[in-house]
């Protein structure tokens, strides 16, 4: 989770999560010690952040200019451009060791003050430091918010608007394009995070979600109070799997576990959601995902 940046915090305290570590596999600092790679210490997308962003190249708009900048990319001024590239490469390749070798020593230094720390202890700290991001335990996924369900537009026979989160409300429908964010699925709430930001966007306890499903195999929608939240993932059977056990669970921690009715029968009521948790906002269905069928 920490190495695939999944927990959003200062690079200075991945750099204790990673001494930490070390103490836990090594014990005390000793040159003698086996030293794992630092990806297997560090996020590398932090490092891969440092480095300068690609020069823009704006495009050719004109089709002569189109035309002559193709010719040109077959002879001498192609092979030129090739070889600019290659020398960007290497000079971003030699900058990401340097940073690499300026980490891992700054890890190193943090792992010599840890001396005497034993390894529960070190794993207790590492835990620890790690639980106090507020989503900790949370299971996240990758999403692209694509639309919040309004009374405007229709799309496939439903109303759609596109819409812009803010951290104040999933409700403003002001943008024009996709998000991608981060759907946390914990114990008590499912919520919206933007990417290495630590404090969500939005939370909705479960006595708030009033059904979920999958419109197709790659497409997810969450529906909380009178929105409709409309997702796009290459995970929608893992988190249909995980939002069905999360909210089973709460059922039989509050109610008798009810017994599910037959799939064929067209008039059987909905899985009714314990309202202990929170204001509900009316009853819970599972609509399960494409290629799944009820447990």
């Amino acid at each position: 989770m920490v190495l695939r940046g999944y927990v959003p915090t200062s690079e200075e305290t991945l750099q204790t999560l990673a001494a930490l570590r070390l103490q836990s596999l090594n014990s005390d600092f000793s040159t003698h010690a086996p030293f794992p790679r630092l990806e297997e210490l560090f996020p590398p997308h932090v490092l891969h952040a440092r480095l300068p962003p690609p020069p823009h190249r704006p495009p050719t708009k004109c089709r002569g200019a189109r035309l002559r900048a193709g010719l040109l990319a077959g002879g001498l001024w192609g092979q030129a451009l090739a070889k600019q590239r290659a020398e960007r490469d290497q000079r971003l390749r030699g900058r990401l060791r340097e940073e690499g070798a300026s980490t891992m020593a700054a890890i190193v230094e943090k792992w010599k003050l840890l001396q005497g720390m034993g390894r529960p202890e070190a794993m207790a700290a590492y835990m620890a430091l790690v639980r106090e991001w507020p989503g900790f335990g949370s299971t996240l996924f990758d999403v692209d918010l694509h639309a919040v369900r309004t009374q405007l537009g229709v799309v496939q026979g439903q109303l759609w608007q596109w819409a812009t989160l803010t951290p104040l409300s999933l409700q403003s429908p002001v943008g024009c394009g996709p998000q991608r964010l981060w759907l946390g699925i914990g114990a008590k709430a499912v919520s919206l995070y933007k990417p290495g930001e630590p404090e969500p966007l939005d939370s909705f306890c479960y006595g708030r979600i009033s059904s979920f499903g999958a419109s197709d195999s790659s497409t997810f929608r969450l529906s909380v109070e009178d929105r409709d939240l409309l997702f796009e993932t290459s995970q929608v059977e893992e988190i249909a799997q995980l939002l069905n056990t999360y909210l089973a669970s709460a059922g039989a921690q509050q109610l008798p576990r009810p017994q599910e009715p037959p799939t064929s029968s067209p008039t059987s009521e909905p899985t009714v959601l314990p309202q202990g948790l929170c204001t509900a906002a009316g009853s819970w269905q599972h609509r399960p995902p494409v290629g799944s069928s009820h447990s």
